[in-house]
């Protein structure tokens, strides 16, 4: 198991589909997307708000794969998006208190 995630380098296709395959390796294959695992529900119950930053907007792609399989609100802020969507996305972060940030 690598503390860096694997799905950097190349991320696992679906044979059946070719779409990625977004499972529980994604986890699993990641030490710190098993500290990760363990600390959100956690940080949730104890009525914690998330921020995640990362420097790479493919990791903000592969957060928002784990958000996706853990069933959990997300926002996400990155040079790539309109003012627009960033001040919709910081509104709902700032308002909702399930939503997790991950920004650039």
């Amino acid at each position: 198991r690598s503390s860096d995630l694997p799905y950097l380098i190349e991320y696992p296709l679906d044979p059946a589909t070719q779409d990625f395959r977004v499972d529980e390796d994604l986890v699993k294959n990641s030490g710190k997307f098993l500290l990760l695992d363990r600390m959100l529900p956690e940080l949730r119950k104890r009525g914690h708000k998330v921020l995640i930053f990362s420097q790479m907007t493919q990791m903000l792609d592969i957060l928002l794969d784990f958000c996706y399989l853990r069933k959990y609100n997300f926002s996400r802020l990155d040079g790539s998006m309109s003012y627009e969507e960033r001040e919709e996305n910081i509104g709902k972060f700032n308002m909702d208190p399930e939503e997790i940030g991950k920004h650039t």
